[in-house]
């Protein structure tokens, strides 16, 4: 400890220690512009290869939604299945097909989604679940939900209860796509507390999946989780379905506390009036 504290005091370190701290300074900012410099070319790359391959996909889907070409039709195309054996390539395909099934109906969505099972698309999806990174779990998640893979419910329901809040929203809402008021169940049963927040994005996706059969939403009220409660009673109030008023009712005569009877009292007059 003597000879430390001797070496300490007589400062010669300090030489030493700066002239390193410079070298590793500069070491340091030069790998680190390296790495700046690889990483926009990347993207630049990647946007490039982008535009070449939205090119190729808009010929592609053409000829599947409006002349039948089928994927099996496909594979006898080599520079196609060259093309196809790229994840970036599968990846935008993927994002066109979203983008295209959004815009069309009946006959022309059903086509896409065929090519979507086909062509293994799907099976990108169902590996994304099984990703570490919440935010490849969400776009698997989508894309399932979007071409309505409905064998793929369970997987998704069982991130409903994710600590992720954008990861739980995603589930919850693709649940809804998928087995509409069907899925009312498993949120009876949550048992984590439901924010603001999620609610509105819970209600948010009732009213843009336009779920015409309402039963089953009195489920929620029954539930033991308030905020389960109280989504309920947010849900009947939003899509206005008085024929609920019995269950409300019910509910105000057993709330579990203040605040639900205030609620459930303060919809019923709404419902009534």
């Amino acid at each position: 400890m003597e000879e430390i504290w001797e070496l300490y005091k007589n400062g010669r370190w300090v030489v030493s220690f700066l002239t390193f701290s410079i070298y590793f300074f500069v070491a340091f900012s030069f790998i680190l512009y390296l790495y700046i410099v690889a990483s926009r070319n990347r993207k630049i790359k990647r946007e490039r290869l982008r535009i070449e391959y939205n090119t190729e996909i808009e010929k592609l889907m053409a000829s599947v939604i409006f002349e039948d070409v089928s994927f099996a039709s496909l594979k006898g195309n080599k520079n196609f299945l060259v093309l196809f054996d790229t994840s970036f390539f599968r990846e935008v395909l993927t994002e066109s097909l979203i983008n295209l099934h959004k815009n069309y109906e009946g006959i022309y969505a059903e086509k896409l989604e065929q090519f979507y099972k086909e062509s293994g698309l799907i099976k990108d999806s169902f590996r994304k679940l099984k990703s570490l990174k919440w935010e490849v779990k969400c776009k698997g998640i989508t894309e399932l939900a979007e071409f309505n893979i409905s064998d793929a419910f369970d997987s998704i329901i069982a991130h409903s209860k994710a600590r992720n809040k954008t990861l739980k929203i995603t589930a919850i809402n693709a649940c809804i796509k998928l087995a509409g008021t069907q899925s009312i169940v498993y949120l009876v049963e949550h048992s984590d507390p439901i924010d603001d927040w999620t609610q509105l994005n819970i209600i948010g996706a009732f009213k843009k999946h336009d779920i015409g059969d309402s039963e089953g939403i009195e489920l929620l009220l029954e539930s033991q989780n308030t905020t389960v409660i109280t989504l309920g009673l947010k849900l009947i109030k939003e899509l206005k379905l008085t024929q609920k008023v019995p269950f409300v009712a019910q509910l105000a005569a057993k709330a579990p506390n203040t605040t639900i009877k205030y609620e459930a009292e303060s919809l019923l007059h709404t419902l009534t009036v």
